[in-house]
């Protein structure tokens, strides 16, 4: 009877489990379909890849990068428009600004990005759908091995938007933020 009462608990346990993964709010075949929507429009838009813009790097701090770069626009994704935060993460740690500046490729880790998406997509966080790509356009993973893309760590204790929850807004630098950011 124990032996039976165990094996119902663990499968109970495990299945329980699997249901969490399925209902996750990142990682999702539909956020990866669309994080892959969102990355042909930072194509076109010049925001990655051979023929992107540029900016002057600026210092960093974990777990975005030793240097950044950080644009504020908008853009249009599925047929909405939406406030866009695109962020290259460049490292590693001890990288100077004149060595990014010199060879941004060789130094850039990874592309963060927050796009707000329709109203009702994530009413508790301002709708934000939060992505981090490798600087191939591929997701890059948590140690669990779910892509980033969606909510992104919601209800968490770390992650992004955990962090990000702290600036109110869901953005550190509102200062920089232009008109149609608000």
């Amino acid at each position: 009877m124990k032996r039976t009462l165990s094996t119902a608990i663990a499968t109970l346990a495990l299945a329980g489990g699997a249901a969490l993964a399925q209902d996750a709010p990142f990682g999702t075949e539909t956020e990866i379909g669309y994080a892959a929507d969102l990355w042909g429009v930072l194509e076109e838009m010049n925001m990655v890849g051979a023929d992107a813009v540029r900016a002057f790097p600026y210092e960093g701090v974990a777990p975005h990068g030793m240097m950044l770069e950080t644009f504020y626009t908008e853009a249009t994704v599925n047929g909405h428009t939406g406030d866009l935060l695109v962020k290259r993460n460049y490292g590693p740690e001890g990288v100077s600004k004149e060595q990014v500046l010199a060879n941004p490729d060789k130094h850039l880790g990874a592309v963060t990005v927050m796009f707000r998406r329709e109203a009702g997509y994530d009413a508790d966080n301002d709708n934000w759908f939060w992505a981090k790509y490798l600087p191939d356009g591929s997701l890059d993973k948590n140690p669990k091995g779910m892509e980033l893309a969606g909510r992104v760590a919601k209800g968490a204790d770390k992650g992004c938007i955990a962090c990000h929850s702290g600036a109110g807004d869901y953005v550190f630098t509102t200062d920089a933020i232009g008109a149609g950011m608000e």
